[in-house]
C-alpha cells in the first residue's frame, strides 16, 4: 500500500497562504545601545536632544528564505507594532532581496538619522552574503510625502543609499523605488548622528557621568557652605546694625531731652 498525499483544495491553499509566517512572531535576540547625537532644533520635528535607544536584531535562515529584522526600542515609550522595524527578506529561489514592508518604514523619533542607519545595516547584511541578488522594488506610500520637503527628504534618503526613485504622474504622488543588484547599494550612514555604543564604551560613559556628578555634588556642597557662612555673617551684621540704630535713637532722644531741659 502506497502513501499518497491528497491534493490541496482551493480553500486549503488560501488558508495556508493566510497563515502568518513562522518567523513573524520572533523577537530580537541581540541588543545594542545606540547614541543619537544632539542636533539643532528642526522646524518640523522640534528639539533634538541627546538620546540613547536600543537596537534589537534577529536573523533566520532556511534553504528557501533568509530574514533580518531590526527594531528600535525607546525607553519608557510604547510604539505600534509596525513602527521602528525594518525587515530584509532574501528569497533564494528567485535570488531577490526585499527591503522593508509595503507599508513603508515608520520611525520615531523622526529626523535623527535612524532610517538611514537601519537601511545601511540591512544593506550591509545582504551584501555580505548575496551581493549578486536582484533587488525587489516597490511603491512608495503617499503618506510619506505629504509635503514637498518631506518628499525631498525621502527621495534623498533613498538615493543616497543607492536606490532609484521614479514618479508615474505629473503631481509626483505615485512613486516607486528600485535598484539593479544588491552590490549597487551603499551601506554607509551618518556616523556623527547615530553611533553604536559598545559595552566598554557604555561603561566608560557611566563612569565619566558618575565622576562628573560627584564633582558637581562637591561644588554644590562648597557653595552651600559659603552660602551658610554668608547667611551667618549677614545675621551678625543685621544684629549689629539694629544695635547701632537703637543706640543712635537713644542718643538722639537723650540729646533732645538735655536740650529741652
Amino acid at each position: 500500500m502506497t502513501d499518497t498525499t491528497p491534493p490541496q483544495t482551493g480553500a486549503e491553499a488560501t488558508a495556508q497562504a493566510n497563515q502568518p509566517h513562522p518567523w513573524a512572531e520572533l523577537g530580537p535576540e541581540q541588543f545594542h545601545l545606540l547614541r543619537l547625537a544632539p542636533l539643532a532644533t528642526d522646524r518640523y520635528t522640534g528639539m533634538r536632544p541627546l538620546r540613547f535607544v536600543e537596537l534589537g536584531r534577529m536573523e533566520r535562515h532556511s534553504p528557501m528564505q533568509s530574514l533580518l529584522r531590526l527594531s528600535i526600542h525607546l525607553p519608557g515609550q510604547r510604539l505600534r507594532r509596525e513602527q521602528n522595524v525594518l525587515e530584509v527578506w532574501a528569497d533564494h529561489r528567485s535570488k531577490e532581496v526585499r527591503f522593508g514592508a509595503d507599508s513603508g518604514l515608520h520611525l520615531e523619533p523622526l529626523n535623527r538619522g535612524l532610517g538611514r542607519f537601519l537601511l545601511a545595516q540591512g544593506i550591509a547584511w545582504a551584501k555580505q552574503r548575496w551581493a549578486h541578488y536582484r533587488v525587489e522594488g516597490g511603491a512608495l506610500g503617499i503618506k510619506d510625502a505629504l509635503s514637498d520637503d518631506a518628499r525631498a527628504r525621502r527621495d534623498h534618503f533613498l538615493r543616497t543609499q543607492g536606490f532609484e526613485v521614479g514618479y508615474q504622474d505629473a503631481l509626483q504622488l505615485k512613486a516607486q523605488y528600485s535598484a539593479d543588484r544588491v552590490n549597487a547599494l551603499h551601506s554607509d550612514w551618518h556616523k556623527d548622528k547615530v553611533q553604536i555604543v559598545g559595552l566598554l564604551d557604555a561603561a566608560a560613559m557611566l563612569e565619566q557621568a558618575d565622576h562628573n556628578l560627584q564633582e558637581q555634588e562637591t561644588k554644590i556642597r562648597k557653595l552651600e557652605e559659603r552660602i551658610t557662612v554668608f547667611k551667618r555673617e549677614d545675621g551678625t551684621l543685621r544684629f549689629t546694625i539694629t544695635c547701632l540704630v537703637a543706640f543712635a535713637v537713644f542718643q538722639a532722644g537723650l540729646l533732645i531731652w538735655i536740650a529741652t531741659r
